[in-house]
Order: structure tokens, then C-alpha cells, then sequence
């Protein structure tokens, strides 16, 4: 058994556990007592900690898979054979070059396989990915260009619909309505310095300590601006785009119930649902569904059984989404739809730039990474939100 499957047995052991406790108290018509109450926020705050730390071991095994396919005779652009991302951070790092751009190849509309990157880049995105699901294409439709002119996107606005007719009826034609999406691109930046005594250390790992200081500090706001950009200067984000769905009820402070949920998923259209419908919460929301029952008395919230599976609320998986507020009045804190219908952008990869100039006096080095994204949701009807009532 792995490692991580074990900790997997180990948070669905703790679950239960944890609703044995709110099985009794429901079953005897009393609150928990104060030895329970204890006992289940133990839980909860070791099912947590547990939760954050299967990430980061998903996380880990996902870079060195990625890391193990990237061959160094691959990594080639615009036809001229690049030096190993290896040798290029050693001269970035002895002053050799000055900067350098970690590319992702365009698509190849043929071949998806020549959507090589290059190890320096996927420690780059990998990282982006652990501070949230926006740059992740198993989630959204992630989208990469060479050059950062607007895109247009169409979407298919209303279709020609069928109707039954007589014989010998003529058939009136109907076209469908389309309009678009622009996506733009806005650069995001980070400047970090790394002393000189660092960089000369022979022992250090700069290829990993670049890449999660600088890649979690972009993700951080990159994942931020594709979840509540407001679409004016910026991306616009998904809960900016998305379509009204329930209202809390009033005195809850925006506190959502099991039937809001259950009326959220099926305010969304079937037809976006069976695209690959989901839930985007952060943690603190997560942990409040984890306790909410149907009329039957069964738990809505669903343990990941397996490696590489996720959580599910009402068969349907969750995404941990740290920018999604949390519950409270008039607040947008539950999302659900298909999020592929949320288009990202990516221009280009990701530039690296290096200089000794900035931090002379203190002998330190500059390092500096910058990004171009942008994103927008095709159809506002294809992800809806919950939203808290008023007070």
C-alpha cells in the first residue's frame, strides 16, 4: 500500500470517527457534550492538517513524474536546440546570461505531443498549481500562445432549434447566435534576491528553491485575479462571471444548508453538468459541508477513496479554492458548474530574469519571474454561485 493511500485510510478512519460523534447526539436529541466537542475539533483539526499534507505529497509525486518525462534532447524552440535548463540557471547564476525565457512550445494542432516543456518550467507551474485550481487544465481550459494579441473566443450564444412540421412543409432555416470572449493578457511579477553565497553552495537545489519561491508568490496572484478579477484591467474571475444560482436564507449570516446545495447543482443546465460538473469552495467551507446530512439523514460530503480521486459533495468532485470567500452575508462562497467553460490564457512561459546590480551593496543576487494570464468564463449560465442571505 502507498504512503499516500495510507493517509488516505487514515483521514476516512478519522472521518467517521468524527460523525459517530454527531450520529449519537443526533440520535439521543442533544447537542454535543463538552469531552465529544473536544474530541471531534481534534478530529477536524488533524483531518486538515492530514488534508494539506496529501496535497503537498500529490504534489511531490506529480513534479518527479513530470521531471522523469522531460528528456534534456527535447527541449527545443523555434528549431534551435537549447542548453540543459540546468546549465542555463548556472550561468544565470555566474553572470553568463543575463536572462533567459523557460518556454512552453505552442500547440501543434495535430500533434499534442509537441507540447514539450522544459523542468525548470514544470517546477514553475507545478507550484502555481499547489496555491489553487486556476492554472490547472484538468479543471479549466488552460490555453497557450505564443504572442500576448487579444484572443477571441466565440461561444455559441443560442443554437437552431428542431420542430416537428407537416408533410410537405417547408423547413424555415434558423442559424445559431454567437458571440465572444476577449482574452487579453496582464503581466504579473515577482522580484526575489538570493545571496551569492547561496547560489555558489554546490549542495543547494536552485532548480527547486526557485521554482516554490517564485512560482507559489505568481500562483498566489494569479490564482487570486482568475477567481475575483473583476475583468476591467484585469482577468475577469470565475465568480465574477458566473451566473446567479441560490440565495441563503435571511439570520443565517450567509451560512449555506444542505437543500441550498442540492438546489445550486441543479440550477445549472444538464447539458453543462454532464460536461464534468464541480464544486470551488476554500477549506473553511469544505469543513462546513462536511457536516451537513440530506432529509434521509446521509452526509452530502464523500472522502476521496483512492489515490488521485478527489472529495465529492453529492457525487460530484470538490476544488479547494482559497480566493473563494468564505460563507457570510451577500457573499459569493460556493461555486458549482462545469469550470471548463473558464478560459485561462497563458502567453508564452515564463521569463527569468537576473541581475547583480540592484543588491550590490549587500552582495546579493536579483532574480526576478514574470507572467502574462488572462482568463474569462465562456458562458455565465455554465458555473452558478451561492450566495449568503442577509442578516
Amino acid at each position: 500500500m502507498s504512503y499516500l493511500q495510507r493517509l488516505i485510510d487514515a483521514q476516512n478512519t478519522d472521518l467517521h470517527a468524527a460523525r459517530s460523534f454527531l450520529d449519537r447526539a443526533e440520535t439521543e436529541s442533544r447537542e454535543l457534550s463538552v469531552e465529544e466537542r473536544t474530541a471531534w475539533d481534534a478530529l477536524n483539526v488533524q483531518m486538515d492538517t492530514r488534508a494539506e499534507h496529501m496535497e503537498q505529497v500529490r504534489s511531490d509525486e506529480a513534479r518527479s513524474i513530470i521531471a522523469n518525462e522531460a528528456a534534456p534532447e527535447l527541449f527545443v524552440a523555434r528549431g534551435v536546440t537549447r542548453d540543459d535548463e540546468a546549465d542555463v540557471l548556472r550561468k544565470l547564476a555566474s553572470g553568463e546570461l543575463r536572462s533567459h525565457t523557460f518556454e512552453r512550445r505552442d500547440l501543434n494542432t495535430t500533434d499534442d505531443s509537441s507540447v514539450v516543456p522544459s523542468s525548470f518550467l514544470n517546477s514553475l507551474q507545478a507550484a502555481m498549481v499547489t496555491v489553487g485550481p486556476m492554472l490547472d487544465g484538468n479543471i479549466v481550459t488552460l490555453l497557450n500562445t505564443a504572442s500576448g494579441e487579444d484572443l477571441k473566443i466565440p461561444v455559441e450564444s443560442t443554437r437552431p432549434a428542431a420542430t416537428a412540421i407537416a408533410e410537405a412543409t417547408t423547413i424555415t432555416a434558423l442559424d445559431p447566435t454567437f458571440s465572444s470572449i476577449t482574452l487579453k493578457s496582464q503581466k504579473v511579477a515577482v522580484l526575489t534576491k538570493v545571496s551569492r553565497e547561496l547560489l555558489s553552495d554546490s549542495g543547494i537545489d536552485l532548480n527547486g528553491y526557485l521554482g516554490r519561491a517564485l512560482g507559489t508568490s505568481i500562483g498566489v496572484k494569479v490564482n487570486s485575479l482568475l477567481t475575483i478579477g473583476t475583468g476591467t484591467i484585469e482577468a475577469k474571475g470565475v465568480v465574477s462571471g458566473a451566473g446567479a444560482g441560490i440565495v441563503g436564507g435571511t439570520g443565517t449570516t450567509g451560512a449555506f444548508t444542505a437543500d441550498n446545495l442540492i438546489d445550486l447543482a441543479h440550477s445549472v443546465d444538464g447539458a453543462y453538468v454532464r460536461q464534468g460538473a464541480g464544486w470551488m469552495m476554500r477549506r473553511s467551507s469544505i469543513g462546513a459541508v462536511r457536516k451537513l446530512k440530506d432529509t434521509a439523514g446521509y452526509y452530502l460530503f464523500a472522502p476521496a477513496a483512492t489515490v488521485g480521486s478527489p472529495d465529492t459533495l453529492l457525487s460530484f468532485p470538490i476544488y479547494d479554492n482559497p480566493d473563494v470567500v468564505a460563507a457570510a452575508v451577500n457573499a459569493k462562497s460556493v461555486l458549482f458548474g462545469w469550470f471548463g467553460s473558464y478560459h485561462v490564457r497563458q502567453v508564452g512561459g515564463i521569463e527569468i530574469a537576473r541581475s547583480e546590480d540592484a543588491y550590490f551593496a549587500s552582495d546579493e543576487i536579483g532574480f526576478r519571474a514574470t507572467i502574462r494570464v488572462w482568463g474569462d468564463l465562456g458562458q455565465s449560465g455554465a458555473v452558478k454561485t451561492f450566495a449568503g442571505g442577509t442578516a
